[in-house]
């Protein structure tokens, strides 16, 4: 292999993802991405055109097929080496007879990374040291970060040798979970274990592991029930009964002979431990970035810069990323952290927090917060204290002397997240929330404000979601969508979700029901559980005192670009020494705008959700009146 002056990151164990050191590269055409996504699982050996042509079209191939490879092959040279003189082959794709090949250094693939790690932990059981395997096999499944190749067409993912790079993820996490049942570190295989069955779920012999896994974290219940209900799918999918390693797996299981996780630590509740926790895990939890996900390089280059900062202050940083419901304060972050990922090779680690989001399930106490945390960072589940304070310091152990990056998402409260917060120098945490919390920035968090996406970036979002040919037919359309979104990314995605779904409906069809809606958030509204503007509206303006909540839906309805505090303060019957304070509060809620010291604005959905509160409310007077007027009229005797 070549040696190159320029390191490139090249992921398929995921997300198909090529980054370099200024940023991720976009991939270009599906059939495009689909022939680098074969380059990359076939890395350093040449692959037959006749191969890459039987996964680009896996029937009745064009005559033109290997002509528009070598199309996709010129066009692929050109992103990976900015600046080749046309037709030069280059060095990342040479050619060789009948074939091409991928050349990188084993080091810039996670495939190899992977297959590296496992072989080094093959080499260790054979050897006779599982704690030692248990260690390389995780490392190997860390660079596991969702379905293989994801992003490429669904004809060239279901090809055999894509198919095989799954079935070397479900061998591993086998061997990686019986080297932790051997040296009692089974929860830290729990979250691959999972994983693998998800890609064969009616392995028996990975659910044998999971139940031995499960028993072994303490979880006996769950083993059990894990058992039974891989019992029911056998029988009514394959008309089978359990076969002899799952049956002796329940065996073991009932019989409580599976070695716990960890022998139990005791010590006084409130303290830290005797002896520090060794961390095994390399934690990698960061949900799946967007695959349509476009713009905001000034945002995601200031997170670069605050991040920067934080590191050479050599304390702890916290960034705090707000912005109002649908935004893309998840979507930005998420996105970002995968960029910056390999800065924290020690993990990353992400907690859904719901703070408005109530359908999701309730706020995580920070006690329950922590215990994920901490398991995911090694920690035996079995032995975990009780108690907020030991569970604090048990956490900040366990991050010292480590580069972990945290994601804590959809945070309500200050008090919620500090107790998350790391300390460990190495460490950093990103924030995402709806509101200010000017405690958590009194507390040294670095602000990060995300705002509207320009009308260029919401464009290019937009065509990224329904096509770009199918936006550019249709220019004025397109930007009447936007205009009626608001260039609000939740409500762009609602309405290119509909337009995707309808690929034979003009553009035009969609901006004339949104045009018909205009004052209502009915065309915004979410199915089968997607996300919907009026719910996420609705979460925000939940957490609001009477007061607020009233002022807002007065300031919401005043009509004008804006309006003026004084003004807010005469509407509401107000001093304006009391309007300004809650109006304040509503800023830093992001549900009005402040443009300028004591002048504010309200976003064109946000008006449209306060007229649908102001109907409500007044249909609810009017029933109570209609009420209260029939009791009160006299009864007649007959």
């Amino acid at each position: 292999m070549a040696e190159f002056d320029e390191v490139m990151r090249f992921e398929v164990l995921g997300p198909l993802r090529v980054r370099r050191p200024e940023g991720e590269l976009d991939l270009g055409f599906p059939q495009q991405r689909a022939l680098l996504g074969l380059l990359m699982v076939r890395a350093g050996r040449p692959v037959q055109v006749s191969e890459i042509v039987d996964v680009l079209w896996a029937s009745r191939p064009p005559a033109s097929a290997p002509n528009v490879v070598r199309r996709y092959v010129g066009a692929l040279r050109r992103l990976l080496e900015p600046g080749l003189p046309p037709r030069a082959p280059g060095r990342r794709l040479p050619r060789r007879t009948g074939a091409y090949l991928l050349d990188a250094e084993p080091d810039e693939i996670d495939l190899l990374r992977f297959r590296e790690l496992t072989l080094r932990g093959k080499r260790a059981v054979a050897t006779g040291r599982p704690e030692v395997a248990v260690r390389q096999f995780v490392g190997a499944l860390g660079e596991w970060r969702g379905p293989v190749a994801m992003g490429l067409p669904a004809s060239a993912r279901e090809h055999a040798l894509f198919r095989a790079v799954e079935h070397e993820l479900v061998l591993t996490t086998r061997m990686a979970a019986d080297a932790a049942l051997l040296c009692g570190t089974a929860g830290l295989v729990l979250p691959s274990l999972r994983r693998a069955i998800d890609l064969e779920p009616l392995d028996e012999s990975l659910h044998a592991r999971l139940v031995m896994v499960l028993a072994s974290c303490g979880l006996q219940a769950e083993a059990l029930t894990a058992y039974e209900e891989v019992r029911r799918r056998l029988a009514a999918e394959l008309r089978v009964a359990p076969g002899a390693e799952l049956s002796q797996a329940h065996t073991r299981v009932l019989r409580q002979e599976v070695r716990a996780s960890a022998p139990p630590v005791h010590r006084p509740a409130g303290t830290a431990l005797s002896e520090p926790v060794k961390l095994l895990a390399r934690p990698a939890q960061l949900p799946p970035g967007l695959t349509v996900f476009a713009g905001r390089s000034e945002e995601l280059a200031e997170l670069t810069a605050l991040a920067g900062a934080a590191a050479s202050s050599g304390a702890p940083g916290t960034i705090l990323v707000s912005g109002m419901a649908g935004v893309g304060k998840t979507a930005a972050v998420v996105h970002w952290a995968h960029e910056v990922a390999h800065r924290f090779p020690d993990g990353q680690l992400y907690v859904e927090l719901r703070g408005h989001d109530a359908a999701a399930g309730p706020t995580p106490e920070p006690v329950e917060a922590l215990r994920g945390l901490v398991v995911a960072l090694g920690a035996p589940p079995r032995h975990l204290p009780d108690d907020l304070a030991a569970l604090r310091d048990l956490y900040r152990e366990l991050l010292a002397d480590r580069r972990v990056l945290v994601v804590l998402d959809d945070a309500a409260r200050t008090e919620h997240v500090r107790p998350l917060l790391p300390t460990a120098p190495g460490c950093l945490a990103v924030v995402t929330s709806r509101d200010r919390l000017p405690g958590l920035i009194a507390s040294g968090a670095r602000p990060l404000c995300l705002e509207l996406p320009s009308a260029a970036e919401a464009r290019a979002a937009l065509a990224l979601r329904v096509g770009r040919r199918r936006s550019a037919a249709e220019p004025g359309a397109t930007e009447e969508i936007i205009d009626r979104c608001g260039r609000l990314p939740l409500a762009l995605a609602i309405v290119a979700a509909r337009a995707v779904s309808r690929p034979d409906f003009p553009l035009a069809a969609l901006a004339a029901e949104l045009r018909a809606a205009h004052g209502s958030l009915d065309a915004f509204a979410g199915v089968d559980g997607t996300a919907d503007a009026r719910a996420a509206f609705a979460a925000s303006h939940r957490s609001l005192p009477p007061a607020d909540a009233r002022l807002f839906r007065l300031v919401a309805l005043h009509p004008g670009p804006g309006i003026t505090a004084d003004t807010a303060a005469r509407l509401a019957g107000l001093a304006p020494g009391e309007a300004r304070p809650i109006l304040g509060r509503l800023a830093d809620a992001h549900l009005v705008c402040e443009d300028a010291p004591g002048r504010y604005t309200v976003h064109i959905l946000l008006r449209a959700f306060a007229a649908e509160l102001a109907e409500a409310a007044e249909a609810a007077e009017a029933a109570e009146a209609a009420a209260t007027d029939s009791l009160s009229l006299p009864r007649h005797s007959f």
